[in-house]
C-alpha cells in the first residue's frame, strides 16, 4: 500500500480526503507563505501548492505527497487569509454582492521517483449582500481568519455565499476530480489508495 502524505494542516483538505475514503499522513511543510510572489493569483497558488509538497517530499524516501495552496482572486487581486477581524470586515465589505474565484493549486509528488505534477482548481463564488451588522459578527467568530478568501462555504461563512460555479471541493479546499487526474498521470489509480 502506497502512503499517502497530505502536506497541509487544513481540517477542511483532510476532511474531503478522509470523506472520499483516504487518509492520508499529515505532515505541515512549514512554507513561509508570506515570502512568496507570484505575477498572477494562478501562479501563486501553484507555486505554493509545489514548494508545500517539495519541503513534505525531501524528508521521506516513498509515499505520495500532496500539496495545496488556496486564495481568493477577486477583481484581479490573491487574497489569503486576512490578519486581524478588522481585515476580515474590510474584506467582506469589498466581497460583498460580488463574484470572484476560489484557486487551489494541487501539486502530487511520488517521493520514489521524483516525478511532480502540478495544476490550478478554480470555482467561481457568488458572495451575498450580508449586513455590515451580519459581517462584523462573523468577523467576531474567528472563522474567516482560519481560511483563505475569508470565507467558508462549509462554515458559519455558508450563510453567505449565494452560489458557486465548479468544484464545490475546490472551495473546500481540495478538488477530488482534478487530484484524481494528477494521480492518473503519476500512474496511481485512486481506488487503490482507499481504505
Amino acid at each position: 500500500m502506497t502512503e499517502l502524505v497530505l502536506a497541509s494542516a487544513s481540517p477542511a483538505r483532510l476532511g474531503v480526503l478522509r470523506g472520499a475514503g483516504l487518509d492520508p499522513k499529515v505532515i505541515v511543510s512549514g512554507v513561509d507563505e508570506e515570502a512568496v510572489v507570484a505575477e498572477s493569483p494562478e501562479r501563486l497558488c501553484r507555486t505554493l501548492a509545489e514548494a508545500k509538497a517539495a519541503a513534505v517530499a525531501a524528508g521521506l524516501r516513498s509515499g505520495i505527497v500532496i500539496g495545496c495552496d488556496s486564495v481568493l482572486e477577486l477583481d484581479g487581486v490573491a487574497y489569503g487569509k486576512p490578519g486581524s477581524p478588522q481585515e476580515a470586515v474590510e474584506r467582506w465589505h469589498t466581497m460583498r454582492g460580488k463574484q470572484g474565484r476560489l484557486l487551489t493549486g494541487h501539486c502530487v509528488i511520488d517521493v520514489a521517483t521524483g516525478r511532480a505534477i502540478s495544476e490550478v482548481a478554480a470555482t467561481v463564488v457568488r458572495f451575498g449582500t450580508p449586513t455590515d451588522e451580519e459581517i462584523a459578527a462573523y468577523a467576531a467568530s474567528g472563522e474567516p481568519l482560519r481560511v483563505a478568501g475569508a470565507f467558508t462555504l462549509d462554515g458559519l461563512g455558508g450563510w453567505f455565499i449565494e452560489g458557486i460555479d465548479g468544484d464545490h471541493g475546490n472551495v473546500l479546499g481540495i478538488s477530488l476530480p482534478l487530484l484524481r487526474r494528477l494521480f492518473g498521470e503519476l500512474g496511481v489509480s485512486v481506488t487503490d489508495l482507499w481504505r
